[in-house]
């Protein structure tokens, strides 16, 4: 037998219904706030997430599928998806159309890591970005929409993490006064924290190391948001506006100083979104500003803002009414023909049904009706119609409910809306 490579999974009926459910709901929504699809390339060039996401990263440094192709190319399997748009924008010249573009995707992307619960090396992310305005309104809209999108999917207690990582231009002074703390307790560095520390030391917040962990939360420790109205007052005007559309808008948030989030593009705004009932690993997604990445990719100097659902954790943490709903929602009927010789006419009643919008089974291979109801119950339909030489003479069909366990006779004629009314 040849199983799935490691890290990857197969997902089956009837759980496909629940990620068709999740993602026509992200569809609906973003559409409602003027976004448009984008679909960009699951192979880049390696290139682009080295200069983009940052040679420093975790990601680059250890989990991406790097290859070289019979050209001698090297690509990568894209490790996430705001590095692909964003390279989009500049290859097709957006910026020329002379207005934002609010872009959202789903799919694949990969990573090398230990594969548990929740985390494959194939995942599915759900994402959004907007290309072009700078401005705290357009940041306070995307967090509206997202709670949006997770309150349609049934999640409470919604609130955004939000913090200020300021700009390029005041980035190394506070990357200055990180090393600088960090001088007097280099000894409780781990290798992996050093080599952070020395090429990028915002990535030492991100450490996993406990003493760094203590380290980094003492009330010592420098932040951005206590250094912004003296570094960089316009980065610190805008995190005010942002907090007070927040307000206006009724988003529960509360800052977190430390959070800096996982990419070295990120600029001013960044932000993660949790929920209650999820325990201590509560975050459900995370994004935010990347004004200079466009312009790093050699395009026109571009804001940029945007977020990424790990899909995968999400269908795993949804709440149970949206599950049960997107399982039971899809009710379908099973026409079972009771002879061979009434097989067309079965085929001829399911298109009739199916043009009224009913979704229909046709169960052709039961080896008699009490077979053929077996086989319509463990295919999840609700109703089955059974379809005989007396029924076809009279006009008639016999619909059993499956779940109830009655029957009854119903007219051809207006099958259909008798159908959909029992459904």
């Amino acid at each position: 037998m040849i199983a799935s490579v490691k890290g990857t999974r197969d997902l089956l009926p009837p759980e496909t219904r629940v990620w068709n459910r999740v993602e026509a709901a992200a569809r609906e929504v973003f559409a409602l706030y003027g976004f448009d699809e984008i679909r960009t390339p699951a192979l880049e060039a390696t290139e682009l997430f080295v200069r983009s996401v940052g040679e420093s990263t975790d990601i680059v440094h250890k989990e991406m599928y790097n290859f070289t192709d019979r050209g001698g190319r090297s690509l990568t399997l894209r490790p996430e998806n705001t590095a692909g748009v964003a390279r989009a924008y500049v290859e097709h010249a957006l910026a020329q159309a002379g207005r934002p573009w609010k872009l959202y995707y789903i799919g694949q992307q990969f990573r090398y890591e230990r594969p548990q619960k929740g985390r494959y090396r194939e995942f599915r992310q759900i994402g959004a970005e907007v290309l072009g305005p700078a401005d705290a309104a357009t940041d306070a809209e995307l967090l509206v929409m997202l709670f949006d999108f997770l309150g349609r999917l049934g999640f409470t207690g919604l609130s955004v993490s939000l913090n200020s990582v300021g700009t390029e231009a005041t980035r190394p002074a506070y990357v200055e006064a990180i090393r600088s703390f960090f001088s007097s307790n280099e000894k409780t560095l781990g290798d992996d924290d050093r080599r952070r520390l020395a090429e990028n030391p915002l990535r030492v917040l991100d450490s996993k190391d406990p003493a760094v962990q203590d380290l980094v939360a003492s009330e010592n420790f420098p932040r951005m948001v206590d250094l912004l109205p003296t570094l960089d007052p316009a980065a610190d005007a805008h995190h005010r506006e942002l907090k007070a559309l927040l307000v206006a808008s009724k988003v529960p948030f509360k800052e977190n100083p430390l959070l800096v989030r996982g990419l070295d593009y990120y600029t001013r705004t960044v932000f993660e979104v949790t929920a209650a009932g999820l325990g201590a690993q509560d975050a459900i997604l995370g994004g935010g500003r990347y004004d200079k990445l466009v312009a790093d990719l050699g395009g026109p100097r571009t804001p940029g803002i945007g977020f990424a659902i790990g899909e995968d954790r999400l269908v795993d943490i949804l709440p149970e009414k949206f599950r049960k709903e997107a399982i039971e929602g899809a009710r379908r009927v099973a026409v079972i023909p009771l002879e061979r010789a009434d097989v067309g006419e079965s085929m001829t009643l399911a298109e009739s049904l199916r043009k009224d919008g009913i979704l229909v089974d046709l169960v052709t291979a039961a080896k008699g009706p009490g077979h053929g109801l077996k086989v319509a119950k463990k295919t999840g339909a609700a109703l089955a119609i059974l379809l005989g030489q007396e029924e076809r003479e009279k006009g008639i069909v016999n619909v059993k409910d499956l779940a109830r366990r009655t029957q009854e006779s119903l007219p051809r004629l207006g099958l259909a809306a008798a159908l959909r009314a029992r459904l």
